[in-house]
């Protein structure tokens, strides 16, 4: 009888041993992050450096065995910066690799197309973090981790107002939301008490800038406002400066520092002026910037960035909606909770989401680059 029993209770114990282990790995997962973006082509390492700011985070927090028992793999494909590729791209990843969320998407038209393409409203697909130099109102399942490029204009006219400066040209690209765009950076201007007396644009996912250069060469502003790629704005720039153009030039901060070292001269960057809508991924002034240096340092990353920095905030906010999910964080779970995420403090940097708020942050900083081509802030 008593052997009974004790065979009883081995029994029970082992089933009850299998059924905690089926549980367990039916709850643990990997969640899977998809990317489409340029990994060649004009803007590939904007692209590229978003990714290794995505896999960065990703990769300590698997370290640390995951979140609620669930990891983290990062699934890319380059759309080489075109549009139809942005699209055709996402349907087949998410066809076939089945992707919880989307982060680190990058270009006007390519993000207009998308939301356009009714893709990730059809299957509640969030995209967390993307790159556009255009203006527009919130969509659904878009969820951008920077400041807006209205923030952005705001804080270049007034800057410009305090060193007096008042005749500004606008160097914009001419995509679908163009006109937005012009009536943004006017408003701002009329609210600093500037003007916008030039502008001019160049075609979308080109760098075809030679007619605006003249025609600023021509109107002589006092300041120039470039909302426009990292690529363009660098064709800009370098043929501007050699025709002889004096303007102050200022960029939003899709117009990466390291992308334009690689291209132009100490003398052609000396007094360019960028705007970052995140901390300085090269200083620690506060608990996010030191946790992304240590990170890199641990990683054996040796040039972070901007765009680094960008994908790396990306990622906390998606490990953050996936522990917030609990056990069994789903594809459809994500857009409500990110719509709760109303005080997201990183530590110098906070986000806050809601329901008919998708922009984030309001961070907006001015950085200057001095003769030797470095950032002075």
């Amino acid at each position: 009888m008593k052997a009974l029993l004790l065979r009883a209770r081995g029994r029970m114990f082992v089933t009850t041993t299998l059924l905690a282990i089926a549980a367990q790995s039916s709850v643990a997962a990997t969640v899977v992050v998809g990317q489409v973006a340029p990994i060649s082509g004009p803007e590939a390492r904007q692209g590229r450096d978003y990714g290794t700011g995505l896999q960065m985070y990703f990769d300590a927090v698997n370290k640390e065995g995951g979140i609620n028992g669930h990891t983290f793999t990062l699934v890319r494909k380059d759309d080489h910066g075109q549009p139809a590729e942005t699209v055709a791209l996402t349907r087949k990843m998410v066809s076939e690799d089945k992707p919880l969320v989307l982060a680190g998407y990058f270009g006007s038209r390519n993000i207009s197309d998308l939301a356009a393409s009714g893709l990730l409203e059809n299957e509640r697909l969030a995209l967390v973090g993307y790159r556009s130099a255009e203006i527009r109102d919130d969509l659904p399942m878009l969820y951008n981790v920077r400041a807006s490029l209205r923030d952005e204009l705001t804080r270049i006219t007034a800057h410009l107002a305090t060193v007096g400066i008042r005749k500004l040209g606008l160097f914009y690209e001419d995509g679908p939301n163009a006109q937005a765009l012009v009536a943004a950076a006017d408003a701002a201007a009329k609210k600093a008490d500037t003007s916008i007396v030039s502008r001019a644009s160049y075609a979308p996912n080109t760098t075809k800038v030679a007619a605006a250069v003249d025609q600023f060469i021509t109107t002589k502003p006092q300041a120039i406002v470039m909302v426009s790629s990292g690529a363009a704005a660098g064709a800009f720039i370098e043929a501007y400066r050699s025709g002889g153009g004096s303007a102050q030039l200022l960029a939003h901060s899709g117009t990466e520092l390291e992308q334009l070292s690689t291209r132009l001269g100490e003398e052609q960057m000396a007094g360019l002026v960028i705007a970052q809508v995140t901390p300085n991924p090269y200083r620690i002034n506060g608990r996010l910037t030191k946790e992304f240096i240590d990170s890199a340092k641990a990683q054996k990353i040796e040039a972070p960035s901007y765009a680094m920095m960008e994908g790396y905030i990306a990622a906390r906010v998606i490990v953050e909606a996936v522990r917030r999910q609990g056990a069994r964080p789903t594809r459809e779970g994500m857009a409500p909770t990110l719509n709760s995420m109303d005080n997201l403090d990183l530590g110098g940097y906070s986000l806050a989401f809601k329901p008919t708020q998708r922009t984030g942050s309001r961070y907006v900083e001015l950085s200057i680059v001095n003769s030797t081509g470095k950032i002075r802030q």
